[in-house]
């Protein structure tokens, strides 16, 4: 068997497979009701996070370009 009739077999087998099912995705009413509050708190731990490490290297960064 030549190597291009082996991969032209090789090819439509794989584009033979079947798809897997959907995901049964629903819109139902949220199971915990999450306050103001709570998000309030959520964001700024979630910002600090993110926000913190990077505002601290930027405002440290000339003394990052002056070590030897």
């Amino acid at each position: 068997m030549s190597l291009p009739a082996a991969a032209s077999r090789l090819f439509r087998s794989a584009l033979r497979a079947p798809l897997p099912p959907a995901a049964n995705i629903t819109s139902k009413p949220a199971k915990h009701n999450i306050s103001a509050g709570e998000q309030a708190i959520a964001m700024t731990v979630l910002f600090a996070t993110i926000l913190g490490p990077s505002g601290w290297i930027l405002a440290h960064l000339e003394d990052y370009k002056s070590k030897k």
